[in-house]
């Protein structure tokens, strides 16, 4: 193994979604293999490391506060090096190089494996090194084989593909991270084998569009067949579903879903909005009978399944009446979990060039009502969960509540759902537990253990058993 960060500490600040946090720990494990040690402390750092988001004015705003903050850090450290790497990167390329001029060296999106070689010509020459080339370019290769969670020892995101084919008039997802590429099933299956080795027991997959999963490669393949294989691994207890577009939730899908233990019954799914106007004007696929029949077929499926979804409000020209739509939809309670937006204009989307734009505080007088509305429905969801016995993955201490242990259930993702506070033992995190649930709040469950612990799912295929839920 080659060690040329042999005694060299490295420090990194990851922003953004859970696609961002892989390519972090993708990265932190290649700067492992070089010999490289990790701090938490940018002042003992030899190199601090920046993984931006680019995808929203907030978002870019944080990213940059971020360099900004460790290009301090390296004035006070001679001899640090800045590298600032992902989508701001890629939106900006040089000009942000110019901005920042602390930046030592500049690396776009899906480009992680070219920072250790660029950090050590650029060892040689001194000079800044920027290498933001355009997305179309690139392929998306094998993870690398060590890879440093920063999630919970028990918990993993697993990214199975890279980019973006939708055209939605609001993003500016697809020219940061290009057209949509899928890793060979393979590839997941055997990254999946090495986490659940390491004591992994819940994957969450994740990419820009995950019901589009396979249908680009060749042979074809679909999420569908990418799960038949995942489930027959030993030690996974969980898999969860993240971005699920819903253009390809289909009922081969749904079936599958249905008939797996370990595929959560959790469909994370990125509406938008419930007005057809809106939805053409955001270039989305669906109208709103799409999504009536789509929320239809997935209860028919997967009756007691949780739904997440999330709207923008605000997009231009959205009416009164169009609105109202989205709120009645909203108040129809099919959604146990919901994200709403204001319409952020963001120059480079289509949107930006829209007539018709929607007043900011109007928008987010919008968003306001939105939650008002889903509050209570989200609230008489929990609660009826109340009495009942459910599984439940024990993630950590309560350092907030002593004697409490937190964990989470079937329907809570980490870190955007609630969670399930445990309030008797003191259970190992990654262990999968009974609890009897006595008590639910706003968005928290509260429960004791019912038993030490359950077993592990095993996979059905081929079973003939029918899964109870």
């Amino acid at each position: 193994m080659s060690s040329s960060g042999q005694g060299r500490r490295v420090g990194l600040i990851s922003l953004g979604c859970p696609k961002n946090r892989v390519d972090s720990e993708q990265l932190l494990g290649r700067f492992l293999q070089q010999g490289y040690t990790l701090t938490p402390d940018p002042h003992q750092a030899d190199l601090l490391v920046v993984n931006t988001c680019g995808f929203k004015a907030d978002a870019e705003a944080e990213s940059r506060a971020a360099i900004a903050e460790m290009a301090a850090v390296k004035a006070r450290h001679p001899g640090q090096r800045l590298v600032v790497t992902g989508c701001l990167a890629q939106r900006y390329g040089n000009e942000l190089a110019q901005q920042l001029p602390a930046i030592d060296v500049l690396v776009g999106s899906a480009q992680y494996e070219r920072v250790i070689p660029l950090l050590e010509a650029q060892q040689v020459d001194g000079a800044a090194l920027l290498q933001v080339e355009p997305v179309s370019a690139r392929t998306v290769g094998p993870d690398p084989d060590q890879r440093i969670l920063t999630t919970p020892a028990h918990t993993a995101y697993v990214k199975i593909a890279e980019g973006c084919n939708n055209s939605c008039s609001f993003c500016i997802i697809p020219q940061l991270r290009g057209r949509f590429r899928s890793r060979a099933p393979q590839e997941i299956e055997a990254e999946v084998r090495r986490l659940a080795a390491q004591g992994v027991v819940e994957i969450i997959l994740v990419s820009q569009d995950t019901t589009l999963y396979g249908r680009d490669l060749a042979p074809r393949s679909s999420l569908a067949e990418l799960l038949r294989r995942l489930v027959a691994i030993e030690g996974i207890a969980w898999i969860r579903l993240l971005y699920l577009y819903p253009t390809l939730i289909t009922p081969e899908l749904l079936q599958v879903m249905a008939g797996e233990e370990k595929i959560l019954p959790y469909l994370d799914v990125p509406l938008q909005h419930a007005h057809s106007a809106v939805l053409s004007r955001m270039r989305r696929a669906e109208r709103a009978e799409d999504i009536e029949r789509l929320l239809q077929q997935i209860r028919q499926h997967l009756p007691h399944a949780t739904l997440r979804t999330t709207f923008i409000v605000g997009f231009p020209g959205e009416s009164d009446a169009e609105f109202a739509q989205l709120l009645t939809l909203v108040c129809q309670e099919w959604f146990d979990h919901v994200g709403v937006f204001t319409y952020s204009d963001e120059p480079g989307c289509s949107a930006y060039g829209l007539p018709d734009k929607v007043a900011g505080a109007l928008a987010q007088t919008r968003q306001e009502q939105l939650l008002a509305a889903q509050q209570p429905i989200s609230r008489r969801k929990l609660r009826q969960w109340v009495g009942k016995k459910i599984p439940v993955l024990v993630d950590r201490v309560a350092p907030e509540h002593a004697g409490l242990m937190v964990g989470r259930s079937m329907g809570q993702a980490p870190e955007i759902d609630g969670v399930v506070y445990i309030n008797a033992g003191q259970p190992k995190p990654g262990t999968l537990l009974a609890v009897n649930i006595t008590d639910s709040h706003e968005y928290d469950l509260v429960g004791h253990p019912a038993q030490l612990r359950l077993a592990l799912p095993q996979s059905r295929r081929g079973s003939g058993k029918r899964v109870r839920r």
